[in-house]
């Protein structure tokens, strides 16, 4: 089981916005995947369709996570049933996207002194999971307790970056942030990469950030880069997957993101599954 957290320091880069392009990739791909919506905000919560429930949001089970049971307070994503109505699976097999769903509870967890015991909360909480190949975190704007906590119980972790200045810094931050806690909590942690989005490709300054950020970041510039798209709003409004929204404009973010979940991911069997799908 891969776990990869989404992360920025600088907010306002699309972070959610990457977690859920790659969270539809690996649904259309047929890969079992679980979003933890680690944001206080619970934007991906809301752009994954999940409705409601009784189930416990993960800050309450983060509070309890020696004996939480993860497995059974996920959410299905409002996804899945688009995507078995537009291709039903031949072998009978349901498509897995769930969710653990976000809440501003979480937020008690979002400060820069917790210990390395509150650090496993959520390591403990995954460690218990069966049946996912990719969990995929989306982490707060920040470097404060929740992001840790889910570097702690990762094994990647991917950067969103806009080719902006400030952005640019901030991942220049982020990639210092990441190997100090690396040396001190987590020395199996790697860089899954950087993705560059929200990209204009008639922009000068774009295309001037882009070869700084080839200079800076060398192969950690993740292929492709993800173009702005002028109905992203539109399709997230809907709370709906980007590979089941009609249009050329989303088979070409769609196509995007399954290239990006494909150089992302450094698992054999992952990668094997999504080149057939490709």
């Amino acid at each position: 089981m891969q776990v990869v957290s989404i992360s920025s320091l600088k907010g306002g880069v699309g972070k959610t916005s990457v977690t859920l392009g790659l969270a539809s990739a690996a649904l259309a791909a047929g890969i079992p995947t679980l979003v933890v919506d680690l944001d206080p905000h619970a934007d991906a919560t809301t752009g994954l369709g999940v409705r409601s429930a009784d189930q416990l949001d993960i800050g309450r089970l983060l509070k309890i996570a020696r004996r939480g049971d993860l497995a059974s307070n996920v959410m299905p994503s409002g996804w899945v049933a688009s995507a078995i109505e537009q291709n039903p699976p031949s072998s009978g097999t349901k498509p897995i996207l769930d969710v653990a769903v976000g809440s501003a509870y979480s937020g008690i967890y979002d400060r820069p002194d917790l210990g390395k015991r509150d650090l496993r909360r959520l390591t403990t909480l995954l460690s218990r999971l069966e049946g996912y190949g990719l969990v995929l975190i989306d982490c707060p704007p920040s470097l404060n307790g929740l992001t840790r906590m889910a570097w702690t119980a990762s094994n990647r972790v991917l950067l969103v970056a806009e080719p902006g200045l400030f952005s640019v810094a901030g991942t220049e931050r982020t990639m210092r942030a990441i190997e100090l806690f690396k040396r001190e909590f987590a020395p199996n942690l790697s860089t899954a990469g950087i993705v560059a989005n929200r990209v204009r490709p008639g922009s000068n300054e774009h295309t001037f950030r882009l070869a700084e950020m080839r200079q800076m970041f060398g192969d950690l510039l993740l292929s492709p880069t993800i173009t702005e798209q002028a109905n992203w709003q539109q399709i997230q409004g809907a709370t709906h997957s980007v590979h089941h929204w009609p249009g050329e404009s989303a088979r070409n973010a769609a196509g995007y993101f399954d290239e990006l979940l494909r150089n992302m991911l450094d698992s054999g069997r992952l990668r094997s599954r999504v080149a057939r799908r490709a």
